[in-house]
């Protein structure tokens, strides 16, 4: 069951699943383990792969029509 539409679900190094707010995510990495690092400054080493995690980010966003705000990509001349 998918989690609440601002979550991002991730896999603990030890093979157990939890959520994350994917709003509050400001960089993830790969150290060769991908660690996520939230604004908040917390920081969390998954097993998934940073392509893994930013296609759930960008699948998030899509979603929240966060990147598909034509104002945001120039699709519309905000200027008139």
């Amino acid at each position: 069951m998918p989690g609440p539409l601002h979550m991002i679900k991730v896999t603990r190094l030890n093979g157990s699943s939890f959520t994350l707010n994917a709003l509050y995510i400001e960089r993830v990495e790969s150290f060769p383990d991908t660690t996520i690092t939230l604004t908040t400054g917390s920081k969390y080493i998954v097993l998934d792969s940073v392509e893994d995690v930013l296609e759930r980010m960008t699948t998030f966003y899509k979603g929240v029509h966060l990147l598909t705000n034509p104002y945001v990509e120039g699709g519309i001349d905000d200027e008139k």
